[in-house]
């Protein structure tokens, strides 16, 4: 298995506003269900996010290339590559997941939908 690194400035010409890239990552963040992510993790491109983390900050993390941030998660496996057994038991139910793209990773987490 190849090693997770976070891209290279995704997000670059905005860097010295984190405010602004925030909010763009929330504007491309959209919930969708797992069968329409196979291809891409069948790619080995999907990362999870534990939900214990805020999808959006991990994805900033991943854009600005905060090396140290995200090999804290991997290493403690809060933010992983997704694994086949998880990848079976999303598609078995048709799971619905919180997802961005921060190429050239798709991150995703399993967070139910909240109702306002």
């Amino acid at each position: 298995m190849s090693a997770i690194t976070p891209p290279d400035g995704h997000l670059a010409e905005d860097a010295e506003n984190p405010e602004l890239i925030k909010a763009k990552i929330v504007s491309e963040t959209a919930r969708i269900n797992w069968p329409q992510l196979q291809k891409f993790y069948a790619a080995g491109s999907v990362i999870t996010v534990g939900s214990g983390h805020d999808l959006v900050e991990v994805a900033y993390a991943f854009s600005a290339d905060d090396k140290t941030k995200v090999a804290d998660w991997l290493a403690a496996g809060s933010v992983q590559r997704t694994t086949e057994q998880q990848a079976q038991q999303w598609f078995d139910n048709n799971t619905e997941l919180w997802a961005v793209v921060i190429s050239p990773w798709v991150l995703v987490q399993d967070k139910p939908a909240q109702l306002n």
